[in-house]
């Protein structure tokens, strides 16, 4: 089915629609494209342009589809949702399948239903309501791994191992610690989402194609109705803004940044030659020809998807950065960077969430290696400064003298301002963070 075909003589090509159809993708904004179309009926009947009757069978008929049926999506947070086959024929869009199956069940009544309406503010508001939900999931998932990362360091804030710079030994820190550092990452990661999510809470239904629609739509009543906070305030901006779906991906990025760093220290801890942890037999591979292998393949996939996700972002930009107002057709490659990201966060947050809750270490390793010579030098030039030896003479004595510290956890109790990865401290932002994770 098309919705334009009135002024041509022929229908689209087998070439067109191969390049031109979307339906085989944007399907994943079923959903959302019937709860927008059902708020849109409602609005119609209540500017007067249906019957209190049109509108309850339009109603009920849009909300029977959603009933459940084949093709159930599992996003690994919310429940099955149902959406249409990908191979159903003759559909250009999703907008256009609604259509469809509306008048299959109703008749010509579901043309009353595009009344004052353009696929250009029903693919925006569709869209910002699917990106709404996949920040609560996005929101959910990085929580869990901040609770799981904020609930090691509470349990190892006393467990020493070596802290690093430029990739060498640099003084002793403890594992509660580095579990923290990632937390506070993840902190500003959900921080980000959730302004991102406030910042694009607003409805652009009602702008029709560019212009405004000519009904007397209340548009703050349909916004509320909608479950978004505002009315969005431009129709030209409002069917061409993808800020919001921007954003997402660059948060997205940022996280996925976050995790290949914590996925790259986990690959050394867990390696031959650190041999601080191991990683869990469920959440590992082997290898095909070496019997004694086992692989950080998460972790490495991870490091991947990472790459990918910068690159999504960076081709969002592209896509959006020349085009006119209003909306333009490069819009419809909008959509599949988002439901790939969602999709993969449905997969991999979970996954680490169970590794780092899992991960076996050998703590007595981790303490040998903390409690080497070397990494107790910049202790025991700090107790010369303590004595009255400038700190640069003290820093010259011990690099020449090799002097050091003997009592790894007497060096790591004494870093105990705020922030410092004394046990005492440790446990104490471990527990604030577990609070504020809720």
């Amino acid at each position: 089915m098309t919705m334009w075909g009135g002024r041509f003589s022929e229908g689209p090509s087998a070439l067109l629609r191969a390049l031109n159809d979307s339906f085989a993708f944007d399907r994943e904004l079923f959903a959302e494209d019937v709860e927008g179309s059902i708020a849109w009926a409602r609005e119609l009947g209540l500017a007067g342009v249906l019957t209190s009757g049109e509108v309850d069978s339009l109603v009920d008929a849009l909300g029977s589809l959603r009933k459940p049926g084949n093709g159930e999506r599992e996003t690994g947070i919310e429940p099955h949702t149902p959406y249409p086959d990908p191979h159903t024929p003759l559909h250009e869009d999703i907008h256009s399948y609604v259509e469809s199956t509306l008048r299959e069940k109703i008749g010509p009544l579901a043309g009353k239903l595009h009344t004052g309406r353009s696929r250009n503010d029903q693919v925006a508001t569709d869209l910002k309501l699917w990106l709404k939900k996949a920040c609560d999931d996005y929101d959910a998932l990085v929580t869990a791994l901040a609770r799981a990362l904020a609930q090691r360091g509470l349990d190892e804030a006393a467990t020493p191992m070596p802290g690093y710079t430029h990739m060498k030994q640099a003084e002793p820190v403890t594992f509660g610690h580095w579990c923290l550092a990632y937390v506070e990452m993840l902190r500003r990661d959900l921080a980000r989402i959730r302004d991102a999510k406030a910042r694009g809470d607003e409805c652009p239904l009602g702008s029709a194609a560019l212009a405004g629609t000519p009904l007397a739509i209340d548009r703050d009543r349909l916004a509320k109705s909608l479950g978004f906070a505002r009315a969005t305030a431009n129709s030209l901006d409002a069917v061409s803004d993808r800020d919001f779906a921007a954003e997402y991906l660059f948060c997205a990025s940022m996280l996925l940044s976050h995790l290949s760093r914590l996925a790259e220290d986990l690959i050394f801890f867990t390696s031959d030659e650190a041999a601080y942890a191991e990683l869990p037999d469920a959440l590992a591979t082997g290898s095909s020809r070496m019997p004694q292998k086992k692989n950080p393949d998460v972790l490495e996939l991870t490091r991947g998807y990472s790459a990918r996700s910068i690159g999504e972002l960076t081709g969002f930009l592209a896509l959006l950065k020349g085009l006119p107002l209003a909306y333009n057709k490069d819009l419809q490659l909008d959509k599949e960077p988002l439901f790939r990201t969602r999709a993969l966060f449905a997969v991999l947050l979970p996954t680490l969430t169970a590794l780092i809750a899992s991960l076996q270490l050998d703590r007595g390793r981790m303490r040998d290696a903390a409690a080497s010579p070397l990494l107790m030098a910049t202790d025991a030039a700090d107790e010369l400064a303590a004595q009255g030896v400038p700190f640069r003479e003290a820093h010259e004595i011990v690099s020449r003298e090799g002097r050091h510290s003997t009592n790894i956890d007497a060096v790591v109790a004494k870093k105990k301002a705020f922030g410092g990865t004394s046990p005492a401290r440790v446990r104490e932002a471990a527990m604030a963070a577990l609070e504020a994770l809720g």
